[in-house]
């Protein structure tokens, strides 16, 4: 028998959170070490149906945040995310789990490394607790995790772990990453806060293979997301070549915006009902707040600019096909048998690509680029939804919009294809409720401006 729906009442949803624990530390009338078994109880009681985690280091955990104890004893926390638990996506190497990346192909497989952001947590004093599920090599294919709150619905992917684990109140920050939409969307259908920064804007390490790929955040509050960023940040800073996360160490406080643009882009027409609905509420709450409201009506650069971004899941598919092409053919010659039909089908559409295709992918980006950056200009920021709507039931195979012989079963990216593909930072707060379940909302900005972007999300959210 399946395990019932918890449902979602923002009323109640109380997440996980951690800068505000920290002041016990120092007071000493709180340490990491109790913490952590909080942490771990949560886990013990819904891993079971959740299935967040592919590996948990109970024993490293707890080595870890022993030492974080005596560090705040003594006073000398390593950062302010000293002691805190966090996951990590199971597609960046730890030198002390597996990284398995949800492929058979690399099962058991050990790096015995770490990968960049990984050290920065370390160096930060967070606590590894574990590596959370991710969809096969980062793509369409899922792994087992669950909605926390309903295991008949999909987590989203590919961040599936990440998102999940925060929205069952397992940890207060994960790692996850997104080339088309695994940290926004799967964010938005579990309840989390979480941020795609400017891309390159955190050191993605060993993932540096694929151009449009971010590593991001997810957490339980914009503060303790901030937190974990900004360590990442300081620690071993943005990817090579890039100046990293701009913006002060300390979380934002609330920025309210003066305008904003409202972004239909292609997931509008796969929108429910109801999800436009909600959506327009929240809009109609911004215009009465003061806010001025631009959308395409009668605005033809946002219309110009919408009608640029209305193949971002096409573009996405080739660019990230390309790129993942001699990956794919290594993994079909070591076993085919062990790729999904969805991986297998993304090799085959690489496969009939040439070089000049890929060239004209990229093109189509710039011309993006550059229409965003002139079009960020007019605005405080840009708003729009995280997702077509609430999660889909687990498997749900009607999901093909935009990219003929692949399968989406963890939900439609195509909220999120154009901001990966653009680069810009994104920001999902849980602003809506559909159907007894979250859908996100996404506040978006210019590039490097992440920090603003934060800060409009924390006032959105508390409006």
């Amino acid at each position: 028998m399946s395990a019932a729906p918890i449902g979602y009442d923002p009323k109640t949803f109380k997440p996980r959170t951690f800068h505000d624990r920290v002041a016990g530390f120092s007071a000493g009338t709180d340490d990491p070490v109790r913490y952590l078994e909080e942490c771990l109880a949560v886990i013990d009681a819904r891993e079971p149906t959740v299935k967040a985690f592919v590996t948990l280091n109970r024993d490293g955990a707890r080595a870890a945040a022993e030492a974080s104890a005596k560090r705040w004893k003594a006073g000398t926390p390593l950062s302010p995310i000293d002691g805190m638990p966090v996951g990590v996506k199971d597609l960046y190497m730890t030198k002390d789990m597996p990284t398995q990346m949800g492929s058979p192909l690399y099962a058991g497989r050990e790096t015995h490394e770490d990968s960049a952001p990984v050290q920065a947590l370390r160096l930060a004093g967070a606590v590894v607790i574990g590596k959370t599920v991710t969809t096969e090599l980062g793509f369409s294919h899922p792994g087992p995790t669950t909605n926390p709150f309903d295991p008949a619905r999909t987590p989203g992917g590919s961040s599936s772990g990440s998102a999940a684990a925060i929205g069952a109140g397992m940890v207060p920050a994960t790692l996850g990453s997104q080339v088309v939409g695994s940290i926004i969307r799967p964010a938005g259908f579990c309840a989390n806060t979480a941020i795609k920064p400017t891309l390159s804007a955190l050191n993605r390490g060993e993932r540096q293979g694929m151009s449009q790929s971010h590593l991001g955040v997810h957490a339980g509050c914009i503060e303790d997301m901030w937190a974990v960023a900004a360590a990442i940040a300081s620690f071993v800073g943005g990817d090579p070549g890039h100046p990293g996360l701009t913006g002060p160490a300390t979380p934002p406080a609330p920025i309210r915006p003066r305008r904003l643009i409202v972004l239909e882009t292609e997931g509008w027409v796969d929108t429910g009902d109801a999800t436009k609905a909600a959506f327009q509420e929240l809009v109609d709450r911004l215009i009465a707040e003061g806010i001025e409201i631009q959308g395409r009506a009668g605005n033809a650069e946002v219309d110009a600019f919408e009608r640029e971004i209305d193949n971002s899941l096409e573009l996405a598919r080739d660019i990230c096909g390309w790129e993942m092409r001699w990956t794919l053919r290594n993994l079909a010659e070591k076993d085919l048998s062990k790729m999904s039909d969805s991986l297998r089908a993304r090799l085959e559409l690489a496969e009939g690509m040439r070089v000049e295709d890929y060239r004209a992918a990229l093109m189509k980006r710039e011309g993006m680029r550059a229409r965003f950056r002139r079009l960020a200009e007019t605005a405080d920021g840009f708003i729009t939804l995280s997702s077509t709507g609430p999660a889909p039931l687990m498997a749900d195979p009607n999901n093909t919009k935009g990219e003929p012989g692949i399968t989406h079963t963890t939900g439609l990216p195509a909220y999120n294809a154009w901001t990966s593909a653009v680069g810009c930072p994104a920001v999902t707060v849980p602003l809506l409720t559909v159907d007894g379940m979250p859908v996100g909302v996404q506040l978006l900005g210019a590039h490097e401006a992440d920090w603003k972007v934060a800060g409009m999300a924390a006032w959105a959210a508390a409006i």
